[in-house]
């Protein structure tokens, strides 16, 4: 009895001593409480997020379903003239709130997304300095996304950020798809499949699948006035953000405070939970043009893959692709079968000669003689089409900056919508010149290139042109913010296939829908009919072909598959009208398939071994499906269960029953039958293969 008298008598005089003795946590900052946990979850109570100091460092962790998915990871920044926010920090939470509402995208793979997260805002303070920011927190169902927001204060007009310590510590073992960072060929590589520990320094969307079966992706959403965001391996199982730096040094220079482009990680049951996720574009702000009413979705066809296979040359040290006779040739096919645009490659002044290591040369309001783009431009007019421009820049942006006003003027004057712009040049080596007239060389991704390409993209909508970047910063869901910005490479395309060695490989497609296209639309050029252009003899005695180990490694029915399997607003019917003549039932899918959607739903997928998509057109009650495997033959069981209610007619093209990537890529059949929602469709896919299929209401 007597010792537990004395026990409580412990246990109120520690009571009364914490309630009245103050915390020896910060005597100068007394408005914070001692290190505290914060959590947050998730609107369905699946993912829980939470976020603590630990002498004086900031950390969090995520979890899902109750097991973390990222463990104790630590966040701050640190800066060459000022203290970092890296040490002898106190928290303490400023707000939380929830958020559910829907908009309407301009354009997109649907036209309402929903929004719907928890959020919480910290305030961070360092005590030794009283320097302050706010971590903002935005946990959805799939993911979590959050950046840092350092205001204006004392020492804090301008910062030079020399690192940022955000972490990302994996559990456990895990399979990794990426390619590598701050290499000379920038994204275009083939995607790698490792362990996670194998990786050292990758770009993102970096892909993991843990093995359990949950998938992370890691990536950046509303990257403005800052360095693209790589991955680094610290040790095995955690990584950590690495900024591209400034050729002045540093990573990223601010002024009069700044804010963080969100890093974001998306959370999935599978790979097409990554897929299906509208969380980047959450994380971006509104539409800030208004009215883009003057660029509508479409196809387009050009004069681009005839150079690539040697048909053509882009300058006329060969035999000139863009002539005004050819040039009226694809405007003629373009109209007589419903496509939108002509891209006209290498109409421009630069293009002679070793344009790819010479950027200064190259004019943009300036066409080769042979090229009259007045006429050719009042031609297209006057056929229902409109002629796409094209800016290759070969990595000058200086260059390409002082002319840019005068090359905008030209097209708003000739009634262009659309411009692709190029930026070919070994990563590291954006030339620009700066204010004291000193020649930098810059990444493809950091901060001088980000800001370059704000630069143009506002410039652009000022006269009504959207824009389509080659060798680009990759997408971070700023098409919601600038809808001009309608799509861009930053993958390996299809022109790898004319000339790569290797080629892009069969499983190539089946990755990039859970990689690179986590970070928006990509112009890849599908539709291909040759699958087999270097085999044919050369157009001219001195322009041989290519190595014949570049081909197109898919069946023929793949390649119509891809236009479903793999967005862009804008959407290439790249071959030659030839070859789109000599097969009118595959050439068919391509004219009906369209490019804007009101839906869009990833069925089923594994990375880098098959994929399935439906989407509905947003002008018609018809759905589309695509459906591509890797190497290897399959037989997919699809539910139509997108459908609904519809007692609907299906028009299949597919791979015949030898189809085979490599040994019988032209074996396609199509089909047409009638099914409903309720049906199962089986779907047999030769190896390299695919199916796309067109759905439509019976009753129309």
């Amino acid at each position: 009895m007597k010792q537990n008298m004395i026990l409580a008598g412990l246990a109120l005089f520690g009571l009364v001593f914490l309630l009245l003795v103050p915390p020896p946590n910060n005597a100068n900052n007394d408005s914070f409480s001692p290190p505290v946990q914060l959590t947050l979850k998730s609107p369905d109570g699946r993912l829980q997020l939470a976020v603590f100091t630990d002498q004086g460092k900031l950390y969090y962790t995520l979890a899902h379903d109750g097991k973390q998915v990222i463990g104790r990871s630590r966040l701050g920044l640190r800066f060459r003239d000022q203290k970092g926010f890296d040490e002898n920090l106190t928290m303490r939470e400023l707000a939380r709130n929830s958020h559910d509402a829907r908009w309407e995208q301009v354009w997109g793979e649907r036209q309402f997304v929903r929004d719907r997260h928890e959020a919480l805002v910290i305030e961070v303070k360092r005590a030794d300095s009283g320097q302050h920011m706010r971590l903002q927190f935005r946990l959805f169902d799939e993911g979590l996304g959050f950046r840092y927001e350092v205001p204006k204060q004392a020492r804090f007009a301008s910062a030079l950020i020399t690192d940022e310590i955000t972490q990302f510590a994996l559990q456990g073992d895990a399979d990794a798809w990426w390619v590598p960072s701050r290499e000379w060929n920038r994204y275009e590589y083939i995607y790698h499949e490792t362990r996670a520990d194998a990786v050292s320094l990758v770009h993102t969307p970096f892909t993991i699948r843990q093995q359990d079966g949950v998938h992370l992706a890691i990536h950046e959403a509303a990257l403005v006035d800052y360095s693209a965001m790589s991955l680094k391996k610290l040790r095995d199982g955690l990584f950590k953000a690495d900024l591209s730096p400034r050729s002045e040094g540093g990573l990223v220079l601010t002024e009069n405070g700044f804010t963080t482009p969100w890093r974001t990680i998306l959370v999935g049951d599978d790979a097409a939970d990554l897929a299906n996720s509208d969380l980047m574009l959450n994380l971006n702000e509104p539409n800030k043009l208004g009215d883009v009413s003057w660029f509508k979705p479409g196809k387009y066809v050009g004069i681009w893959w005839g150079m690539h296979i040697r048909d053509r040359t882009w300058g006329r040290d060969g035999v000139h692709g863009a002539t005004t006779e050819e040039t009226r040739r694809f405007i003629e096919f373009a109209a007589e079968y419903g496509f939108d645009g002509i891209l006209v490659e290498g109409w421009n002044l630069g293009w002679d000669g070793n344009w790819y290591e010479n950027g200064d040369v190259f004019s943009f309001t300036e066409a080769y003689p042979d090229f009259d783009i007045e006429a050719l431009a009042d031609y297209a007019r006057q056929k229902g089409v409109r002629l796409i421009g094209h800016h290759e820049t070969s990595g000058n942006i200086s260059n390409y900056e002082n002319q840019l006003e005068d090359a905008f003027d030209l097209y708003e004057r000739l009634g262009y919508r659309a411009v692709k712009t190029g930026y070919v040049a070994d990563g590291g080596d954006i030339k620009r010149i700066d204010d004291n007239g000193i020649t930098r060389y810059e990444y493809h991704d950091g901060q001088a290139m980000v800001n370059h390409h704000h630069h143009v993209i506002k410039r652009a909508a000022e006269h009504r042109l959207a824009i389509n970047p080659h060798e680009p910063v990759k997408g971070t869901g700023l098409w919601r913010t600038y809808p001009n910005w309608v799509s861009r490479e930053g993958a390996r395309g299809q022109e790898y296939n004319a000339w790569g060695i290797p080629p892009n490989p069969p499983s190539h497609t089946t990755i990039l829908p859970f990689t690179r296209m986590l970070s928006g639309p990509m112009d890849f050029t599908p539709g291909i009919f040759d699958l087999r252009p270097s085999e044919r003899p050369p157009v001219r005695a001195d322009m041989p072909r290519h190595d014949k180990r570049s081909r197109i490694e898919t069946t023929l029915a793949k390649q119509l598959a891809l236009y479903v399997t793999i967005y862009s607003p804008i959407q290439m019917a790249a071959d030659l009208p030839e070859n789109y003549l000599a097969r009118p039932a595959a050439f068919k899918f391509i004219r009906q398939v369209p490019a804007d959607w009101q839906d869009s739903r990833t069925l089923q997928g594994e990375i880098g071994d098959y994929i399935v998509v439906a989407r509905r057109d947003r002008n018609s009650p018809d759905w589309y499906l695509g459906a591509i495997t890797d190497e290897n033959p399959r037989q997919l069981k699809v539910p139509l269960d997108f459908l609904g209610d519809c007692d609907c007619r299906a028009e299949i093209y597919a791979d015949g029953p030898a189809a085979d990537y490599d040994t019988n890529p032209y074996d396609f059949v199509t089909r047409t039958q009638a099914v409903t929602g309720t049906d199962i469709l089986t779907l047999n896919l030769g190896a390299g293969g695919g199916a796309a299929i067109r759905f439509t209401p019976r009753n129309q």
